[in-house]
């Protein structure tokens, strides 16, 4: 339930408890420079958030990882550190994959509202924007979408899907208001939605590790 703004003043806290040697911008309010791409919706869990953060002298970034995860909040993991590779990480974040749990939903429902929706070459959906209402197509956006199973909830339907960041950004949301728009899906509680991988887009509609560039000997 945390929201971006909160990650973010925890990472800044961190930063500093961390001694970490960042870059600031100029100006009357220096700030530290850090990047954010991508970041989740409020109400959404995450297992693949990015930044990036200009330090004024090369750190180890194993040394970097463990300092940050021991300064940073329970539930705020730091998973990898690595040198930034040429060229902006938000251009390799191409896609995200999401897991959605629909509680009360059952598999065979959910499955039939995935074909009707894939069945469709666009689907508009309404969100409210900071500048009003606005009609946007939800299915360009969705590469893949399926219906999985898992031991841990065999009551609920668990809807896996690729999804290509575009503009406006399509939401899990805005998927699900299609399923609605399709299928009269409306499933009786609120759906549990988590960010599974973000990354480059592959040519069979997977997402890729967006590190792997720099893992292997990026400068």
């Amino acid at each position: 339930f945390s929201s971006h703004r909160d990650f973010q003043r925890a990472l800044e806290r961190a930063l500093r408890r961390a001694s970490v040697p960042m870059a600031y911008s100029g100006g009357f309010t220096p700030h530290p420079k850090v990047s954010y791409a991508n970041s989740a919706p409020t109400g959404t869990a995450s297992e693949a958030e990015y930044v990036e953060l200009s330090v004024t002298q090369r750190c180890d970034p194993e040394a970097v990882r463990e300092a940050l995860d021991r300064s940073l909040p329970p539930g705020l993991d730091v998973i990898e550190v690595v040198e930034a590779d040429a060229g902006p990480l938000a251009e390799r974040l191409e896609a995200s994959e999401w897991e959605v749990r629909l509680p009360g939903v059952t598999r065979d429902e959910a499955a039939a509202a995935v074909d009707a929706l894939l069945a469709e070459h666009e689907v508009e959906v309404e969100r409210l924007f900071k500048n009003g209402l606005r009609r946007f197509d939800a299915r360009g956006a969705v590469v893949d979408a399926r219906v999985v199973t898992a031991a841990d909830a065999p009551d609920c339907a668990i809807l896996r899907m690729v999804v290509r960041h575009s503009t406006p950004a399509v939401r899990p949301d805005d998927v699900l208001a299609a399923l609605r728009v399709v299928a009269q899906l409306v499933p009786p509680s609120p759906p549990q939605v988590t960010r599974l991988a973000q990354g480059p887009l592959s040519d069979a509609g997977t997402v890729a590790d967006p590190l792997a560039a720099a893992d292997a000997g990026g400068a």
